[in-house]
């Protein structure tokens, strides 16, 4: 049975998945916010993803100086962030889970803040803003607004679609671990994205929730990170999240009553961001058969994705255009693109790809 107490139901699991993150002291750095937080019932458990620099060791060493706060775990084959977090999961004891990426760090009272705000609204999650920062500071970097105000308190269905939408990163969160944890699904393993896969379910289940509108989480940016990264094998990720995202919906039965927003988030994954992350970053052999490809089975999937209201609302004009010409004509589309691509390198340069 698990402990109920209320110990055990204040206390806050923060899982940090780990992978080869110890140069440049950004472990470090990760774990000392961590380890400094004012809030003390907290319990760090650090996942190391077979690691192939020191960072296992950086780890042990916060283990040796943090006995109770700070716990090290180790997977026995590279998994990738959804496998190291699974793993976090399976060792969570806190009545509150939360997740930190390993190059990322927070603000000395970032969890004392989230669990007041929770308890204060009856929330099942609460979410902040984060910066977006190149070196280790601090001082704020450039804002992202994570959610809105309209999309708190008790969560109607026009609310859940909302969020169904915009949820942001799920890492600048606080949840009840019963969203996460009574729920059977984990995050995929052996792909990037896994938190799109998921991230709608769990907003399905929750019933309240709560938005602090301050940058109090900080996104270290650096060329290694995947946004900045686009291989066929991302590419081929992308569409996996995306797959498990749809067949979330309706293993849990809220694909009808959400489907223009899991169309729209289909489409933003699955083939708009993949179709023009492959034409802009993907240099491997047969582009022009996999964004072919893409387009089919787009059309397979949901036909009339173009008519959708996300689509028609949040989509740019130059975008709509292309890819309208690839329903119509997947070949003139791509020589279309690749001109275009062409006179735009060698007008503008890189900025105007």
């Amino acid at each position: 049975m698990p402990d109920r107490s209320s110990e055990h139901q204040d206390r806050i699991s923060v899982i940090v998945p780990v992978f080869n993150m110890a140069s440049g002291d950004r472990l470090s750095y990760c774990m000392d916010s961590l380890v400094a937080q004012t809030y003390e019932n907290l319990e760090i458990l650090a996942v190391d993803d077979c690691s192939t620099d020191d960072s296992r060791k950086i780890l042990q060493d916060y283990e040796k100086r943090y006995p109770g706060k700070v716990s090290v775990y180790w997977t026995e084959k590279n998994h990738r962030q959804g496998g190291a977090k699974n793993v976090g999961l399976a060792h969570a004891a806190g009545g509150w889970l939360a997740f930190v990426d390993a190059d990322d760090w927070v603000v000395p009272d970032y969890f004392e803040r989230l669990l007041a705000e929770a308890k204060r609204t009856d929330a099942d999650c609460v979410g902040t803003d984060y910066s977006l920062v190149d070196i280790h500071t601090m001082v704020p970097g450039k804002r992202v607004a994570n959610s809105r105000m309209e999309q708190t308190g008790e969560l109607t269905p026009e609310k859940k679609k909302s969020l169904m939408l915009d949820f942001g990163s799920l890492c600048v969160k606080l949840y009840r671990r019963e969203i996460i944890l009574d729920c059977p699904s984990r995050f995929p393993e052996d792909i990037f994205y896994e938190d799109n896969a998921l991230a709608k379910t769990w907003v399905y289940r929750m019933h309240r929730y709560a938005y602090i509108p301050e940058p109090l989480y900080f996104y270290y940016q650096h060329a290694d990170s995947t946004v900045h990264t686009v291989t066929r094998q991302r590419l081929e990720d992308r569409k996996i999240a995306a797959e498990i995202m749809l067949s979330e919906s309706i293993k849990y039965g809220y694909f009808f009553g959400f489907r223009q927003e899991l169309e729209y988030a289909y489409t933003v994954l699955y083939y708009k961001n993949t179709l023009f992350s492959c034409l802009q970053g993907d240099r491997e052999k047969g582009v022009y058969a996999f964004v072919t490809a893409l387009a089919k089975k787009m059309q397979r999937t949901f036909p009339r994705f173009q008519e959708n209201p996300y689509y028609q609302e949040r989509t740019d004009a130059e975008e709509k255009k292309l890819i309208a010409l690839q329903m119509r004509s997947p070949r003139a589309f791509y020589l279309y693109y690749r001109l275009l691509w062409c006179y735009r390198h060698l007008r503008y340069g890189k900025k105007g790809q």
